[in-house]
């Protein structure tokens, strides 16, 4: 094996080694940032500390923020490099389908129930 091949090699099996550590890293700050922001929801219910509709809030808050995390450390969507681009647009369209097809799903079951009462 020539130099620069055993160089080459050794390059790559670095790179694979740190996105090894970087991936374990951000699984570890999604864990804890997770269980952050479950922990906080539990926590002020159990103790009724604050008013319903702050409770509520706090609630809804922590859930938008988890949703984001777990997009995050978990399923690694970004918008930095061209595959990041890619799997999120992908993501976005699969829940844009997804939402319409509840809320409209719903929407014809609301109407039918209300078409047959009349």
């Amino acid at each position: 094996m020539s130099s620069n091949e055993s160089q080459s090699l050794e390059l790559e099996l670095q790179e694979q080694g740190d996105h090894s550590q970087t991936g374990t890293r951000d699984y570890l700050i999604g864990f804890v940032l997770s269980v952050i922001l479950t922990a906080i929801p539990f926590w002020l219910v159990s103790t009724g500390l604050l008013t319903k509709p702050t409770t509520v809030a706090t609630i809804v808050t922590m859930a938008i923020i988890q949703i984001w995390v777990h997009l995050k450390y978990f399923l690694h969507l970004n918008f930095v490099t061209e595959e990041g681009k890619a799997n999120s647009l992908s993501f976005l369209f699969s829940a844009l389908i997804i939402v319409m097809v509840v809320g409209l799903s719903v929407w014809i079951i609301y109407e039918s129930n209300a078409m047959m009462m009349h």
